[in-house]
């Protein structure tokens, strides 16, 4: 009878939580997981909410790669006179590399199944679209790139900071443990999530400064505004979650 007790009250907390090692509970807007991959601690998992946003960066990442960009044209004011831009093989080739490594890199933090992976994909969405915007060979549009890239390697500080307050706090960083944990994440490191990734985030709005949504190369533009959006949308689900 002792040793049954002793049992029953030394059971490991994860027994508690778990029935199999990879079992995942319905927590939040989460909901049941439909795939999951372990690498060690780290569980990359797929839920209906987050298979949603896969589906489309997945879909706008093929999009991107079979795409041909727009020949912009210039009409001269005053007269009939009209001008194509034909774009250089090289800047199209380079864009939509960067494009498609955009979106491979929201599909990651749309799957990542760690903190930490996941503040290193936001952080690579960050330098893939900078090369999207700086693809184009205007002094106004580089301008604007080189603002957004400084507030993107600012918006870096709290993001990891935030990744390394978790680990601190809980010591965990692995996503499988903390939706099912009872360690409660402090409200200053969500916070900084939040700065982090919103900052990372704000390419949309310097692509709308510079007016280059038809400018030449605009289809791969609009993998800056998809993942801007899906990022933030996994990290509300994130900071809603643990």
């Amino acid at each position: 009878m002792i040793n049954t007790v002793c049992d029953e009250m030394c059971l490991p907390p994860t027994d508690m939580l778990y029935g199999s090692p990879y079992e995942f509970l319905e927590t939040g807007i989460e909901g049941q997981a439909l795939f999951n991959l372990p690498f060690g601690d780290i569980v990359n998992f797929l839920t209906p909410y987050t298979a949603v946003l896969f589906i489309f960066a997945l879909t706008f990442t093929i999009i991107a790669a079979i795409s041909k960009p727009e020949r912009q044209v210039d009409t001269v004011f005053g007269g009939d006179a009209c001008y194509t831009k034909d774009i250089p093989q090289d800047t199209l080739r380079f864009q939509r590399f960067m494009a498609i490594a955009c979106g491979l890199a929201t599909m990651g933090g749309i799957m990542a199944g760690d903190v930490f992976n996941f503040t290193l994909f936001t952080a690579f969405i960050g330098i893939t679209n900078i090369g999207i915007v700086a693809a184009v060979k205007n002094k106004h549009i580089l301008d604007n790139a080189f603002e957004y890239g400084l507030l993107a390697m600012i918006g870096t500080l709290p993001l990891f900071v935030g990744a390394a307050l978790v680990l601190a706090t809980t010591g965990t960083l692995s996503m499988w443990g903390l939706f099912n944990s009872s360690a409660a994440v402090p409200l200053f490191a969500k916070l900084l999530l939040v700065i982090g990734v919103i900052a990372e985030g704000m390419a949309p709005v310097f692509v709308a400064k510079a007016e280059i949504t038809r400018a030449p190369g605009a289809p791969f533009i609009l993998m800056v505004h998809v993942s801007s959006l899906l990022i933030f949308l996994r990290m509300i689900e994130i900071v809603i979650s643990v």
